[in-house]
């Protein structure tokens, strides 16, 4: 697909809303890229990383999302266009860095800026949600509400041709206010396929340059207070721009509409919204919000004004429906709000739900087509395993010729792996997150005597379980790790990891492991012997299961 870098600007081609992104940073300028793989946002990674030998563009595939956002922010420092990469859960990592950066970069409305004279860098954050949990077994995040807590200006795209262009206004915005600007789109924006009018590339290499100033990079006191005053004044500038951006619009209705029912949305919810009213054949007012932080209230206040009702359709937590309750108090106190009594809060959202919900406003009745009960189709229940050749399935073998499963507790992590806890396999008793399988084990282990072995991969280790295995290994723990070392970050389309340079077993002992070993799992005997040795030890035990996923093999 390396038409992503045609030079030709208004040719039309048709992109996925993640390889749209990548143009529209291309055509910004981008010089720095930073990425930890996760689905939905990994095509962004996986497409720079295909191109870095092809593009004056530095990339990498950081260890984790903090530090990609950390890599990404220190070259935005130094001048440079930055981009950072990451699914909803990434920026749950990152967040501690996110923060304070937003108050940095800034330039006092009372002072000029110091020495380090005009701010010429950039950074944009991509964040891609996972409504419906596609990909993301954990939980159902919302990330919009990180806009509120950093006060970061976030942009919510619907399409591919709004990723595009949407993340060119994110540069602008960065570059011109001196701000990191969030992009969020979902999953279904991000796997979408449509039509993209390109512009012009703009690839030159580029080194920047740090400038000393440690009152525009150092966040502490006393100056610390004077910056967050100088970023919520930012945001009120910023603020006018949303009130006037072209990615704010109302679509008209020039014939009367009925009860006078209008709707407020923003990203793939006006794709449905679109599709139920041509469904209905209706036509009704709506306002399209590209700019989700911070929010175009004057404009919403003079869509609302007139209206008796208004239709509030957006995914999962109501921030929007908030916000207009809010609006409508001043200037509309009798609008009647419909949003989340009318729109389910779990699950990405259907054109039928939203005809469902204008029919319950309008006290209609729209019947829609069940196809399954119409020609009564009947899917078997499947259940998602472990590809075949997986060397996984040999250390699930080895496990149990070793143990009775019914006494020993299995913990989970983030990888192919949380496979491990489908019938028929019933290897995991807990998941939550990025190298969490140490940490709660670390907490059962002290809470009770019973036998304990966790699984977590090679990736997933490098990016969170180092400092859970020295957290065991200090306060004296006794888990049975296993370290799953198949060479690649599989489960998201493998991509290279640390493990290619920084032996594992390496760490693991500078951490003070004293029990390791180091186990191809086809060696049957080996292994068992060792996970029978290992549980009955007194302090922390790994064992390494070192062989490579049958794709990687392959090559």
């Amino acid at each position: 697909m390396e038409e992503i870098l045609l030079n030709k600007p208004g040719k039309k081609i048709i992109l996925l809303g993640n390889e749209a992104i990548v143009r529209g940073a291309l055509e910004s300028g981008v010089n720095f890229v930073s990425s930890y793989p996760g689905t939905p946002a990994s095509d962004i990674g996986n497409w720079f990383f295909y191109l870095r030998e092809k593009i004056p563009v530095y990339f990498e595939w950081s260890t984790n999302e903090k530090v990609a956002l950390e890599a990404a922010i220190g070259a935005a420092f130094s001048g440079l266009k930055s981009m950072a990469a990451m699914k909803n859960f990434g920026l749950n990592v990152c967040i501690e860095a996110l923060v304070p950066a937003m108050y940095t970069g800034l330039q006092s409305t009372r002072r000029p800026l110091t020495k380090g004279g005009p701010f010429k860098g950039a950074l944009v954050l991509v964040v891609a949600d996972d409504v419906g949990c596609w990909s993301s077994a954990q939980s159902e995040q919302n990330s919009r509400a990180y806009s509120y807590l950093a006060h970061i200006p976030t942009l919510e795209p619907s399409d591919p041709q709004e990723c595009k262009d949407f993340t060119k206004l994110a540069f602008q915005i960065s570059e011109r206010f001196r701000t990191p600007v969030l992009i969020r789109p979902t999953t279904r924006v991000t796997h979408q396929r449509a039509p993209v009018k390109l512009g012009k590339l703009k690839l030159a290499l580029k080194r920047g340059k740090f400038e000393k100033d440690p009152d525009r990079f150092v966040t502490m006191l006393p100056r610390l207070f004077e910056m967050k005053r100088e970023l919520l004044e930012k945001v009120e500038k910023i603020k006018k721009v949303s009130e006037n951006s072209p990615i704010n619009f109302v679509v008209p209705c020039p014939s009367p509409v009925i009860g006078q029912l209008g709707i407020i949305t923003s990203g793939i919810p006006y794709l449905h919204i679109l599709e139920a009213l041509n469904e209905l054949r209706l036509k009704l007012p709506i306002l399209k919000l590209g700019f989700f932080y911070p929010l175009p209230e004057e404009k919403i206040k003079e869509f609302i004004k007139k209206l008796k009702k208004v239709l509030i359709v957006e995914e999962l937590e109501p921030y929007l429906e908030k916000e207009v309750e809010r609006l409508a108090k001043n200037v509309n106190p009798k609008l009647k709000i419909f949003g989340k009594n009318l729109i389910p809060e779990v699950g990405e959202l259907k054109p039928e739900m939203v005809i469902f919900a204008m029919a319950k406003i309008q006290n209609s009745k729209f019947k829609i087509q069940n196809y399954n009960s119409k020609f009564k189709i009947k899917i078997p229940k499947r259940f998602p395993r472990l590809c075949s050749g997986c060397p996984y399935w040999l250390v699930l073998s080895a496990i149990e010729k070793a143990v009775n499963k019914k006494e020993v507790i299995f913990g989970g992590d983030i990888g192919c792996y949380m496979l491990f806890g489908r019938p028929p396999l019933d290897f995991q008793d807990y998941l939550f997150c990025m190298g969490s399988s140490i940490g709660i084990a670390h907490g059962i282990k002290k809470a009770t005597k019973q036998k304990l072995i966790t699984f977590i991969g090679d990736s997933t280790f490098f990016h969170a379980g180092i400092p859970a295995l020295i957290n065991a290994v200090f306060n004296k723990s006794n888990p049975l790790i296993i370290i799953l070392n198949n060479q690649t970050t599989a489960m998201t389309g493998h991509q290279p990891y640390p493990g290619k340079v920084i032996k594992i077993e390496d760490i693991v002992s500078a951490c003070g492991v004293k029990n390791l070993k180091v186990i191809d799992q086809g060696n049957q005997e080996e292994f068992v012997k060792a996970v029978k040795e290992f549980l009955e030890k007194d302090e922390v035990s790994v064992i390494v299961a070192q062989r490579p996923c049958i794709f990687v093999a392959k090559k």
